[in-house]
């Protein structure tokens, strides 16, 4: 991946002042706090952490010594790594590498390469800012990769994250046929597709396509780069996430291609609007989990995440009116996560086609346009509730 040109402010302290490479963020952690037991456990934490960082600063030298100690600390602080990475080791990269404007997946060749004094201390002053603040890295760099594309993001939007990246990478195929800026995943078959579960019908490609629930603009855009040919909608309720999917949409120089639309679902969708695809990866947290989240979620804004109790609140009005926006080829692809426990409740009836990915994830199904006029009645009952 290439480092993407989005600006974000320094995260260095003074390089004439190295032994303060903690203080700038932790100075304030802890002053106004009751001195009572848990308060005294995390000030000595933190002192802990200070002296660590400073030995670091004295003693580490090369690319892979910081990578190594950011791992390390990571794990040691138990700093939750879920969005966008699992790996440790990919988050420690990426905060290394980004720091000092190198491709995150860096040749092997540079990683003995020694930092600067003021290299080393712009690295660990955002590490620390990662582990004491617990806030997700994309947001204290203002970037994350969404289908090998870098994508601005801040607090509110959603961190980009969903498997359907793998769908788009391989342009649906079978369902649609391939061009040729499809990706495909080697090792799968033969043709080298994976054949995630989607049917076998390979239609002509999409036209029009409709990202509903479009957050940061990420799948619309990545949908308008592997489809070049289609026009893309993108719809959200929220101004403010609408706000920074237009940054992202300036970025990439799709304004021809990608269209932004302020709507709750579908409506304020042109009815006229007739989709070949829609894709849509909603809210979909239940209310249990919501009052679970580890810190770092609480950085991501809850109504993009917060979907009633079972977590099914819009996905039951997706489906009842999904197919009013399908050609009669048309295919919806949907993401519910965890709540597909839920979902499978919810519809005995339905067998829903889940899908299955080489690179890991669930909890996103396939339907067509005749499976959802021929279940329109039961999508309708659980609305009428």
């Amino acid at each position: 991946m290439s480092v993407a040109p989005f600006s974000s402010q320094s995260l260095s302290n003074d390089d004439n002042l190295p032994e303060h490479v903690l203080p700038d963020v932790m100075a304030n952690f802890g002053q106004n706090e009751a001195e009572d037991e848990a308060a005294v456990a995390h000030r000595d934490m933190l002192d802990t952490m200070h002296e660590e960082f400073l030995e670091a600063q004295q003693t580490l030298k090369t690319i892979r010594d910081f990578i190594r100690f950011g791992v390390s600390k990571l794990r040691e602080y138990d700093v939750v790594v879920a969005q966008g990475t699992t790996d440790e080791f990919a988050e420690a990269s990426a905060i290394v590498l980004q720091t000092l404007s190198l491709d995150w997946s860096a040749d092997e060749q540079i990683l003995d390469c020694r930092l600067t004094h003021s290299e080393k201390s712009e690295v660990l002053t955002l590490l620390q800012r990662r582990i004491v603040e617990r806030k997700p890295l994309s947001y204290l760099i203002n970037l994350a990769y969404f289908c090998d594309l870098p994508f601005y993001v801040d607090e509110r939007v959603l961190i980009p994250r969903s498997p359907i990246a793998e769908l788009i990478r391989q342009q649906f195929y079978p369902y649609f046929e391939p061009n040729d800026l499809v990706e495909k995943i080697v090792g799968s078959d033969e043709k080298n597709f994976y054949h995630h579960g989607l049917y076998d019908k390979q239609l002509a490609q999409p036209e029009r396509i409709l990202d509903l629930c479009t957050g940061s603009g990420c799948i619309a855009i990545a949908l308008a780069s592997r489809f070049p040919d289609a026009s893309v909608d993108a719809s959200d309720i929220d101004k403010n996430a609408l706000a920074v999917a237009a940054v992202n949409v300036d970025h990439h120089n799709v304004h021809h291609q990608v269209n932004l639309i302020e709507s709750n679902l579908f409506e304020k969708i042109p009815a006229e609007n007739q989709y070949d695809l829609i894709v849509t990866n909603p809210p979909y947290v239940d209310a249990a989990t919501m009052a679970d989240l580890p810190p770092e979620f609480l950085h991501e804004p809850d109504h993009a995440l917060a979907a009633g109790q079972d977590g099914l609140d819009l996905v039951h009005h997706i489906l009842y009116q999904a197919s009013n926006y399908l050609t009669r080829d048309g295919l919806l692809v949907c993401e519910v996560g965890d709540s597909e426990w839920a979902l499978r409740q919810a519809y005995p009836e339905i067998q829903f086609d889940w899908l299955t990915f080489a690179n890991g994830g669930h909890g996103i199904f396939a339907m067509d346009f005749d499976e959802l006029i021929e279940y329109r009645e039961y999508f309708a009952q659980y609305i009428n509730r």
